[in-house]
């Protein structure tokens, strides 16, 4: 499955720019690359995070069963603003793929490494996929 081809499938992730970095068995590293309007002055929207950190957690769980799943929970904890103008990193890792659920946390960085936000997801694995 090629995993960049699929994330640009949906027309939300067109919009919002993100790209893959990398991808292996049970992570991948997706870049949302800045935009003037994912912010409200100083700081990047929560909802922009939110979405980066969804899409890192499900295409972890996809680059483990090899299909596309669709999302269950997305649990967010934000730790700091996100300072205007910094692309965002969002790695998502699997922490438990089985025949019926799967399992992510996310973590979502500054280009620079700062970290603004954690999350974990679940997402059916098993039946058919949305």
């Amino acid at each position: 499955m090629d995993l960049a081809e699929l994330l640009q499938q949906s027309p939300y992730h067109r919009w919002l720019g993100v790209r893959l970095e990398r991808a292996d068995a049970d992570s991948v590293g997706i870049r949302l690359p800045y935009r003037a309007e994912f912010a409200g002055g100083a700081f990047i929207h929560g909802g922009i995070i939110a979405s980066l950190a969804d899409i890192a957690g499900c295409f972890a769980v996809i680059a483990a069963v090899g299909r596309d799943v669709p999302t269950l929970n997305v649990r967010v904890d934000y730790l700091r603003p996100a300072p205007a103008g910094s692309d965002l990193i969002g790695v998502g890792r699997t922490v438990r793929v089985g025949r019926t659920m799967g399992v992510a946390d996310v973590t979502v960085s500054t280009e620079g490494g700062v970290l603004v936000a954690v999350a974990r997801g679940d997402f059916p694995t098993g039946g058919a996929s949305a």
